[in-house]
């Protein structure tokens, strides 16, 4: 395979995909060693960085999308992705879980000092958190982390990426006086 046909072959991976790849899978399709798919992925990033769609590497994995800049042009096709927000107690859930991971409904609900049934619910039925399997202990509950959906929808390729627990005072157990 010529390096015009990797090159092609990559971004034809990529576009197709319905979610981001790694460079591991890539590799794997493609039966070229990871370290030239890194290699390869910059210089198509590089190539599309100032275009109309880009390259971007979000939950772990490369996904082309439309240039954020055009967002206002692109809604004037009509396609405004509406979606409804989510509720504070919701936002709050998922907070939880995204800095306390893994973490049972009843630690949850021991932060927020509410009931968080409908809040999880929400989340689970969205993808943004998911069932991580059971603790060992009393009824065994289960553990609750969030998914790569979540990493897509607040555009982190991490969890490394979320804000460090120190700049929330109430998560870090701290108090202002």
């Amino acid at each position: 395979m010529t390096l015009e046909e990797s090159y092609r072959i990559i971004e034809g991976l990529i576009f197709a995909a319905p979610y981001p790849l790694t460079v591991k899978e890539i590799s794997e399709i493609t039966e070229i060693d990871e370290k030239i798919v890194q290699r390869l992925i910059e210089d198509i990033a590089a190539k599309y960085e100032n275009r109309g769609f880009m390259l971007r590497f979000v939950a772990g994995g490369y996904q082309f999308v439309t240039h954020p800049a055009l967002k206002d042009w692109i809604e004037k096709l009509g396609r405004k992705i509406v979606s409804t927000p989510l509720s504070v107690p919701a936002l709050e859930t998922l907070a939880i879980v995204a800095y306390q991971q893994p973490v049972t409904r009843s630690e949850i609900e021991q932060i927020r000092g509410v009931r968080a049934d409908s809040a999880i619910n929400t989340l689970l039925e969205r993808e943004l958190i998911m069932e991580l399997g059971r603790k060992d202990g009393p009824g065994r509950p289960i553990l609750f982390g969030t998914t790569d959906k979540f990493l897509l929808e607040f555009n982190l390729k991490s969890l490394e990426d979320l804000p460090h627990r120190s700049e929330f005072p109430r998560l870090a157990g701290e108090r202002e006086e």
